[in-house]
């Protein structure tokens, strides 16, 4: 070549040797993808993942990723967005067209109803919501408009475990597509399309990698599983033309971060169980939610579903994640608990979890539900979610900010 200088680099002609393995992945960034000929070129599609078009619709990276999203979730189908939002966003604008509506149920994580409200709204679709809690409320809504059911299990700051089974027959029997929210459960507690056993479950699992899966607090992504290879498609086409895409580095962080989840997943949930029962034992606080505590709302359900699932062997128990939630009694004030939230050493606040610190944020339940819940106590409610520190000196920090704060 004329010029080894700048020609010469970027079209060497050296191919390393094929063959090479080794613990993690190769990570491949590409925009552009190289085609043989121009045959090849034409004959792209990409749809069933069997080769490549453009780096935006997957690379080896992103389909590896995806394909192990799917073992984990037992579906057969996966599709990877910039973020657990985005994947929400991409269900619906998949799902969803003017006229229709959608029903979201009352404990659901926040920015999926601000969707509904502040987008979906616009487009002339139109959504309810139900009670997470009552499945014949959720009955009652069902309607020939309702062309998609969210589900949620845990709800997203109260913790409720609703009855999923009942939930997923029912949208069955009524032919209402259903997805479910399954970042807490993170493929580990239950499986999703298989809730019962005999194979009865959501249609749609929206998971956050964001969460456990990346395991670091520093990686935004979603996914979304399914088993039908129509609705799949569906799904995949919706991608295509929103133009969401997944940079490689971070699906390498969450690759990376997989073959732990397991066990930090495990080690988040019994620190957040030890945590919880010592809660309920503080005058401070009303009501401790957690759904594998005896007496939080929809602990049965949970039994049901978490106890008797394959996952079961992760923790020995039935597996529940590392959140739980506490009401703080109404006779203390909103600055004493801000001053408990601030006199926290090891907890830090902030959004999201399932990363190695632990967090704390307060919620003004009036401004989030359209009532407040009949099984929760009245008070300011603390979610918490237990990081990887020893929950010995978890509890000393709790314990130090609740006398700071004058709640002891």
């Amino acid at each position: 070549m004329s010029d080894p200088a700048s020609t010469g680099l970027i079209h060497h002609p050296y191919v390393p040797p094929a063959g090479f393995e080794a613990p993690q992945p190769g990570v491949f960034k590409a925009s552009t993808v190289f085609f043989p000929n121009v045959a090849a070129l034409r004959a792209s599609e990409g749809k069933d993942k069997s080769g490549y078009t453009y780096g935006l619709h997957g690379t080896p990276t992103t389909l590896t990723l995806e394909a192990r999203i799917a073992a984990l979730e037992g579906g057969a189908h996966c599709l990877l967005a910039p973020s657990g939002l985005a994947a929400i966003a991409n269900v619906a604008l998949a799902l969803l067209q003017a006229g229709d509506e959608v029903l979201i149920p009352d404990n659901a994580y926040g920015p999926n109803l601000a969707l509904a409200q502040g987008q979906l709204a616009r487009y002339g679709i139109t959504h309810q919501i139900y009670d997470a809690m009552n499945v014949a409320d959720l009955a009652d809504r069902i309607s020939a408009r309702t062309k998609l059911v969210w589900l949620e299990a845990a709800g997203s700051v109260t913790l409720e475990f609703p009855d999923l089974i009942a939930q997923a027959r029912l949208c069955r029997t009524r032919g209402v597509i259903c997805a479910l929210d399954n970042t807490w459960g993170a493929g580990l507690a239950f499986k999703p399309f298989d809730l019962d056993g005999a194979g009865l479950g959501a249609d749609v699992s929206v998971h956050a990698l964001t969460k456990y899966p990346s395991g670091g607090g520093d990686v935004l992504m979603g996914a979304i599983t399914t088993r039908d290879a129509a609705l799949h498609a569906r799904l995949q086409r919706a991608r295509a033309r929103l133009g969401f895409g997944v940079g490689a580095n971070d699906v390498e962080a969450v690759l990376r971060a997989l073959p732990s989840l397991a066990l930090r997943y495990a080690t988040a949930d019994r620190a957040a169980r030890e945590l919880a029962r010592w809660c309920a034992a503080q005058p401070a606080f009303a009501q401790v939610l957690h759904p594998a505590l005896p007496g939080s709302p929809g602990h049965a359900h949970w039994q049901q579903v978490c106890a008797a699932a394959e996952a079961a062997e992760v923790v020995g128990r039935g597996a529940a994640a590392g959140l739980w939630s506490v009401v703080v009694r109404e006779r203390h004030t909103q600055a004493q608990v801000d001053a408990f939230c601030d006199a926290l050493r090891l907890f830090k606040l902030g959004y999201s979890w399932g990363g190695p610190v632990s967090l704390v944020v307060p919620y003004d339940l009036n401004a989030m539900r359209p009532a407040w819940p009949a099984h929760l106590s009245r008070g300011i409610v603390l979610r918490f979610s237990a990081g990887l520190e020893n929950p010995r000196d978890l509890q000393a920090d709790l314990a130090q900010a609740l006398a700071a704060a004058g709640m002891a």
